[in-house]
């Protein structure tokens, strides 16, 4: 659960390092952002010489919460920070690697490329 003015980690080599939530894409009143919304957040820190700049409003997929996520079958997954992969128009990634695992809930949610990017998927 990620609110308003939530500051995120990047987890993609798009040049990014942190940004700040401010709206989920496609949900009016969602007070909160879960793993796999589609979020516009503003760059707070970039890498200097990439072509995104601080700030700069993108759109980015939340990979991991540090909220206790809970599966049907009765797994729970927990991460250490709040992080996202930051995306183009059509929801392909900017970036060319991803680091760390990712939720297996991305590929039902058809981010079929950030999955095959990914280390791993738990």
């Amino acid at each position: 659960m990620i609110q308003l003015q939530t500051h995120l980690n990047v987890t993609d080599n798009s040049g990014t390092q942190e940004f700040m939530y401010i709206r989920v894409i496609g949900a009016s009143n969602h007070r909160y952002a879960h793993i796999g919304d589609i979020i516009i957040a503003v760059i707070k820190k970039a890498v200097p010489n990439t072509p995104l700049e601080s700030s700069e409003m993108i759109r980015a997929v939340i990979v991991h919460t540090h909220k206790e996520l809970k599966r049907d079958n009765g797994m729970i997954l927990r991460y250490d920070d709040n992080t996202a992969v930051v995306i183009d128009q059509e929801g392909n990634p900017k970036g060319t690697r991803i680091f760390g695992a990712i939720a297996r809930e991305l590929r039902q949610l058809n981010f079929t490329k950030i999955v095959s990017l990914a280390p791993e998927v738990l």
